[in-house]
């Protein structure tokens, strides 16, 4: 009975908090737009016949017909793509410093990382519009080093958003490689260097490849929500950045289209689900094979 209960406990936080909320948006994008209340049909007051009779897939055709949305989704998943492999060029470093700094310097080190968690996500974002506007203090710092002759055009392009984003999901990368360097035994690299490997190749062929699991948790802690960033790309990138999340926040708020938007949000869950799934799935036959 024990087992069972605490089997239980995250089976029914997920049926309660992922699977109902993810069923009554699936039913929503199944259902036709409404001047009504919600602003869609059918609803439960229609009865359960007319519920099933009247559900459909309209709304996931013409999604395929309109190339908006596909085109958001593709340029979704470049940003997220671009945004990660950026992050994680600069968070790595960072972990790895973090992990060989002295043991009375790394808890003042941690605090730094998630120092920035102390202020408002969106406050942060604005103070970043300061930075990079064509008056903002980047500019006014590059003209007085000499560096420009006139603003650099930053704020409102596709740059902006992935300065927006690596510096927000930073520590998310940040975090998980340190927690797997840390755990690293020193020695490992001493025998490389002993078997003939230089500093460089003791790094890539055996820091690296034991630091995977971070690399891949921190990877898909800041792909998943960068892929459906609103925020950021709303008031750093200006009208001119497509992202699905700017595309959805437009169908729910804007158009009042909730069966629309419901459809985009079912298939940005798939595109974000699928990927985990089939990793999980390889990474369990690995480990098999491994054993």
């Amino acid at each position: 009975m024990r087992r069972a209960a605490l089997i239980l406990v995250p089976y029914v936080w997920l049926l309660v908090l992922f699977l109902a909320p993810f069923l009554i948006v699936l039913k929503i994008s199944l259902s036709d737009a409404a001047l009504a209340i919600p602003p869609y049909a059918p609803t439960l007051k229609d009865g359960i016949a007319a519920l099933i009779r009247e559900l459909d897939f309209e709304n996931f055709v013409f999604l395929t017909e309109d190339d908006l949305y596909w085109k958001a989704y593709l340029s979704s998943l470049r940003i997220a793509l671009i945004s990660t492999v950026l992050t994680l060029m600069v968070g790595y470093p960072i972990a790895y410093g973090m992990a060989k700094a002295p043991d009375e310097w790394r808890a003042t080190l941690m605090m730094l990382v998630i120092l920035p968690f102390w202020t408002s996500f969106l406050i942060r974002v604005y103070a970043w519009m300061g930075i990079l506007s064509n008056e903002g203090l980047l500019n006014q710092l590059l003209t007085w080093l000499g560096l420009i002759s006139e603003p650099l055009i930053i704020l409102n392009t596709t740059t902006a958003v992935y300065i927006g984003i690596v510096y927000t999901y930073l520590p998310f990368m940040i975090l998980p490689i340190y927690a797997a360097l840390d755990r690293l035994d020193a020695s490992l690299d001493e025998a490389a260097q002993d078997l003939g490997c230089t500093r460089t190749q003791a790094f890539w062929l055996v820091t690296i490849p034991l630091s995977r699991n971070g690399i891949v948790a921190g990877s898909f802690l800041v792909f998943i929500p960068a892929l459906g960033e609103f925020v950021i790309p709303s008031l750093l990138g200006g009208s001119g950045t497509l992202m699905i999340g700017k595309v959805l926040w437009e169908e729910f708020f804007n158009n009042r289209d909730w069966p629309v938007a419901s459809a985009v949000a079912v298939i940005l869950l798939l595109i974000l689900v699928v990927p985990i799934v089939l990793f999980q799935r390889n990474q369990q036959k690995q480990q098999e094979a491994e054993q």
